[in-house]
């Protein structure tokens, strides 16, 4: 069963990717997911700044998922040069990320962090529902402010533009339609949804430092799936269908409503490591049953 796959030009020995915020702090981390079965990893999000982010608790899991509000935590675009200095030894494509509090800020991030690595290619989260000044909060998920931001990034850099789009609007289509008019090289559906709560009935308090989070994992994949279905039917551009992807049917499912390659992420902290290889390895198991040699010819059959 033939797993490879392209996107954007860009070469994957499996559709399989490492979302933004799990395991992409060093550059020995992302070699540590390629080595456990990774197609391409994508490096925690960078800012202008350093971040210490949201108050302890960030992260409480419930039955179906997970609730998190890190809140950008990162060192800032200076030290994580230095960081990321060297990705060549990682062993599969690196996609950077980036988040910035307006257009302008985003293109200096592109010139002066993004351009000066040697990244496969640009990830822009417009979407995070838990972080003042940021994402949803921001107002970056709006078709204008997609429009707005996607172009100041294009003019900056050569590099594939993944849009990583907030299942929290209306007309998700729309907003993936605005971000490829731009010039976005590829969407990525989506990110968590929420922002979500959880309370300790115990003692009354709230269970994130933050108060709320954005949900993630097996709850967030229903709606995952349908953004990447509807995305389909609006751009050309391929798409990474992330949210609640956990098993080889997971991510099949996603493939099938039309993305070309899958985010991982809640799911290596629930079920490990392993879980690129053993989603690579149900994929295969699935395809072989139903007479399929090429995971390509798997993208979009829901829509015929």
């Amino acid at each position: 069963m033939d797993l490879t796959t392209n996107i954007c030009g860009i070469k994957l020995k499996n559709p399989t990717i490492l979302a933004s915020g799990i395991l992409g702090v060093t550059a020995a981390s992302l070699k540590f997911v390629v080595q456990n079965g990774a197609g391409a990893v994508t490096i925690k999000s960078i800012t202008k700044e350093t971040r210490k982010g949201h108050s302890q608790p960030i992260v409480h899991s419930f039955d179906n998922g997970m609730l998190n509000a890190v809140g950008y935590s990162n060192p800032g675009y200076e030290k994580a040069i230095d960081e990321f200095s060297k990705l060549s030894d990682v062993g599969a494509p690196v996609i950077a990320s980036i988040v910035a509090k307006d257009a302008d800020e985003f293109s200096f991030l592109t010139k002066e962090f993004v351009n000066r690595l040697e990244f496969d290619a640009l990830e822009i989260p417009l979407s995070c529902p838990h972080t003042p000044g940021f994402g949803t909060m921001a107002g970056h998920s709006s078709p204008e402010a997609t429009s707005e931001i996607t172009k100041s990034i294009r003019k900056e850099t050569k590099l594939p533009l993944i849009i990583k789009l907030s299942p929290n609007v209306p007309n998700i289509g729309a907003v993936a339609k605005a971000a490829e008019d731009a010039g976005a090289d590829a969407i990525c559906a989506v990110n968590t949804a929420g922002p979500g709560m959880a309370i300790d009935v115990n003692t009354g308090k709230k269970m994130l430092g933050f108060g709320m989070g954005g949900i993630s994992g097996p709850a967030l994949k229903p709606l995952a799936l349908r953004t990447v279905y509807d995305i389909y039917d609006y751009v050309k551009i391929p798409i990474i269908g992330t949210g609640g992807v956990s098993n080889g049917d997971d991510a099949l499912q996603m493939i099938m409503a039309g993305a070309t390659a899958v985010g991982i992420g809640t799911a290596v902290v629930t079920h490990g490591i392993n879980v690129f290889s053993e989603v690579c390895k149900e994929m295969k198991d699935i395809m072989e049953k139903n007479n399929y040699s090429k995971i390509s010819e798997l993208v979009g059959r829901a829509h015929e």
